[in-house]
């Protein structure tokens, strides 16, 4: 006999088996404790019950699998019917995401107890704050176990457009991640989005690589800096030699306007052995002569990283000079034209 089975509390709930039709080819083996619990929810959904013993069904059904995602829906659907308190089911939850770090259900169940919550507190800044600082609190710990986690990401950017913390606390906090480690590529995007995405200071709907006029040249200034100054800290970082690309190209900057900065870590004399410190400083230089014309420049600098900086990559770096041998025919060709 099952838990709810014996439960006088569920003696008027008659359980509904799940129906895989006839002749299943692979029915699923759930054990007996889920199977039953299921029937029960089954049951109770079809008569649309929202009561407080379906958030302890749910909740012991979840304990058993958190990723279904019915399961969730429904359990939030009860939630708002009750009135349940948003603030426990938050306490409730991040004991669950902390059990399971890689589930995508939790960070949707989330969101919508964010969305109910925030209608009833969007008039009060000093609410607001409140969430926002417990949310980045709750979050802060998740990374502490993993700093990359896709969906705690996500959610964060959620959270960001939702409570418009588009401000200077949100870029320290996640400069902190950046310190702890300096290579977390998802802490530089993050930093590109609360930089280049806030409403008050960029075009609505421009995309993240395209150029935006309305971004003041101060915060592009501001950026280029703190790219610069991590890429001194780590020159074979990808990080932040991509963050500057792309606040460049988000400002219409050209690359070659930060040649001699790129230049500092690669030498390459024609009388003697090159000095490269970053290939990522080598290939950003190959962009920046193909920028200006110098298409030698810009093939030797292909080569040293196909040859020898980068050869695991050696048929991109091919196919890049292969682009660039194009664009010198097209140029020849265009000069004959009006020559």
């Amino acid at each position: 006999m099952g838990v709810y089975e014996r439960d006088p509390e569920w003696d008027d709930v008659i359980p509904l088996a799940q129906d895989d039709g006839e002749g299943a080819l692979a029915a699923i083996a759930y054990t007996d404790e889920y199977a039953e619990a299921m029937g029960y929810l089954r049951a109770i959904m079809a008569a649309k019950e929202y009561s407080p013993r379906v958030l302890a069904l749910t909740e012991h059904i979840i304990s058993l699998n958190a990723a279904h995602y019915t399961v969730w829906l429904y359990r939030a659907s009860t939630l708002f019917a009750l009135d349940y308190s948003v603030e426990a089911e938050l306490e409730w939850v991040n004991k669950v995401a902390l059990d399971n770090q890689k589930n995508y259900q939790i960070w949707h169940h989330r969101q919508l107890l964010i969305e109910h919550l925030y209608a009833k507190i969007s008039s009060d800044p000093a609410a607001i704050q409140e969430l926002a600082d417990s949310e980045t609190a709750f979050m802060t710990r998740m990374f502490a176990e993993d700093s990359k986690n896709y969906h705690v990401w996500s959610y964060r950017q959620y959270l960001v457009r939702k409570l418009d913390l588009f401000n200077q606390k949100e870029l320290e906090s996640i400069e902190v991640l950046l310190r702890t480690d300096v290579r977390n590529n998802s802490a530089w995007s993050h930093r590109f989005f609360v930089v280049f995405s806030d409403p008050k200071l960029s075009t609505p709907g421009c995309k993240a690589t395209e150029v935006d006029p309305k971004i003041p040249e101060d915060i592009i200034d501001r950026e280029i800096e703190f790219a610069k100054a991590a890429t001194f800290e780590t020159p074979q970082n990808q990080s932040p030699w991509n963050y500057l690309r792309g606040v460049l190209r988000k400002g219409g900057r050209k690359l070659s306007t930060q040649e001699c900065f790129a230049g500092e870590f690669v030498k390459i004399p024609e009388d003697r052995e090159e000095d490269v410190k970053s290939s990522h400083a080598l290939d950003f230089l190959a962009d920046v002569w193909a920028e200006t014309g110098e298409l030698e420049k810009a093939e030797r600098a292909l080569e040293l990283l196909g040859d020898k900086y980068d050869r695991i990559r050696k048929n991109y770096w091919d196919w890049k000079k292969s682009l660039l041998k194009e664009a010198s025919l097209q140029e020849k060709m265009s000069e004959l034209k009006t020559g």
